[in-house]
């Protein structure tokens, strides 16, 4: 699999940091860090290439290049909007409008709290467009004692909606 991970914001950059690392052996992950994240320098993850959001001309900015999924997370309110409203000025924005072109799934991660009403009209376009809105929601039926078992959770969702096999999180067994 090659993914494309994007890192927007500066607020709940080690998610997207955490997302990278838990990645299982074998997937090609690209990353773009845009100039408000802080730049996150090592990743477990082997099959890592970093590319400058300001390169708007990388190899991940081409429907060609084939990547079979692109996530954002956490995905800042600027960068969301910009992707709602068709705006490719940096690299994050340009592999988002790619996928949506070439009809990849796409999972946006927005990290404010509480969301505007125009980031939820946002949010609402670009569901209806076939984006996954997948915000780090906490999952207290999952019954986790710590933070670290809660991020596995929000991973491990993540994975699933973008086809990832994991072991992240107790599956319901019910």
């Amino acid at each position: 699999m090659k993914l494309v991970v994007a890192i927007t914001g500066a607020s709940g950059v080690q998610l997207g940091k955490k997302f990278i690392d838990h990645l299982p052996f074998g997937v090609n992950v690209h990353i773009v860090v845009s100039d408000n994240a802080i730049t996150v320098d090592s990743f477990e993850n082997k099959q890592v290439t970093l590319h400058n959001s300001n390169n708007i001309a990388a190899s991940v900015s081409s429907g060609s290049f084939k990547v079979d999924a692109t996530a954002i997370i956490p995905c800042s309110m600027n960068t969301l909007a910009k992707i709602a409203c068709g705006i490719s000025d940096n690299l994050p924005t340009r592999v988002a409008a790619v996928a949506m072109k070439e009809q990849k799934k796409l999972l946006l991660a927005p990290r404010e709290l509480p969301f505007s009403a125009i980031a939820l009209e946002n949010m609402q376009k670009l569901a209806a467009l076939g984006v996954i809105i997948a915000p780090p929601v906490l999952g207290y039926y999952s019954e986790h004692s710590s933070l670290e078992e809660m991020e596995k959770f929000i991973i491990g969702k993540w994975y699933d909606v973008l086809g990832i096999e994991n072991s992240l999180y107790e599956r319901w067994e019910g």
